[in-house]
């Protein structure tokens, strides 16, 4: 299968990529003419993209499948009025130009896997979420809805669009674990705010499954939690993690502080609450190679 992937460079593009091309599969990475391209992949090549024209070139014909991933580091700064702009324009006007770019193929591809993210739902306490609760109204919640709305597009020309919203991906080499971390390198680690509010979380390993299952199941569609079964409240994550880490967790990060600190970004990534759990994947017979956290995080361990 010849597949286009969109944020390829990234920490779930990079994995998937290789996983794809392991496999067998032709992996076009549609990448920024600014980004700095890697070569040497039997099964890949890089083809240079303008994301606010979407245009695809030549490299698109006989695409069966596209991957979006792209999207700038919702934590790489402060959300001020310009940093919001990026984040907006880096998912929701890209993804519009690259299904419009889609739309215009003779052949269209038969399945479109785009980002998400479990911030769709805002802070909902001890709700269990599912795909079919309704979105938050907060700043997450609203760019998240949007986003999916630009993908959702593709199914106007037949193509089936599965939305992944990601939870807390769980990986060594990158994502938000290694920051997550630091604080108990230090010997400073602890719970943040009152340790009561649930972090949907899955491992690397699994979100890669899960992505390539959702390219091949034909019953996969609309929004899906790339979420672990078991949410974890705050509290009992800072502790799982300090005993992998075989660290202490006795200093908890006061939410005022984290809120002077980091204004907005402070309350939708670190204080709000999703617990969400992964009713389609659980439907279709998932099953998860890490399900609970101390497994999971052991595993994650094992890796560095």
């Amino acid at each position: 299968m010849k597949i286009l992937v969109t944020g390829a460079t990234g920490l779930v593009g990079t994995a998937l990529v290789a996983a794809l091309a392991r496999e067998g599969h032709t992996v076009c990475r549609l990448v920024r003419s600014a980004t700095k391209k890697t070569g040497g992949t039997v099964g890949t090549f890089d083809v240079a993209w303008d994301p606010e024209t979407g245009d695809l070139g030549g490299a698109a014909v006989g695409a069966e499948a596209v991957v979006n991933l792209g999207g700038a580091s919702i934590v790489a700064g402060r959300w001020t009025d310009a940093r919001k702009k990026i984040l907006r324009t880096s998912r929701v006007d890209s993804t519009r130009a690259l299904i419009a770019a889609l739309g215009k193929m003779n052949a269209k591809p038969d399945v479109l896997v785009s980002a998400s993210a479990v911030g769709f739902y805002g802070n909902r306490g001890d709700e269990i979420l599912t795909e079919d609760s309704a979105p938050g109204n907060d700043f997450l919640g609203n760019l998240t809805k949007d986003w999916e709305t630009e993908a959702l597009q593709a199914e106007q020309f037949g193509t089936r669009v599965v939305l992944a919203r990601f939870g807390i991906i769980l990986a060594s080499e990158g994502g938000a674990l290694p920051e997550m971390m630091l604080p108990f390198k230090f010997g400073v680690g602890g719970r943040i705010g009152d340790g009561k509010q649930w972090m949907s979380w899955a491992t690397l390993e699994d979100v890669v499954a899960i992505l390539r299952l959702s390219l091949i199941k034909r019953e996969l569609r609309g929004p899906i939690n790339v979420v672990a079964p078991e949410p974890a409240r705050n509290a009992d994550f800072v502790k799982e993690l300090a005993k992998a880490m075989h660290r202490p967790a006795i200093f908890p990060a006061p939410a005022v502080a984290l809120r002077l600190a980091m204004g907005e970004m402070a309350d939708a990534l670190l204080l709000s609450s999703q617990r969400a759990v992964p009713q389609k994947l659980t439907r279709e017979g998932y099953s998860f190679a890490s399900g609970n956290l101390k497994d999971a995080l052991e595993t994650v361990f094992s890796y560095t």
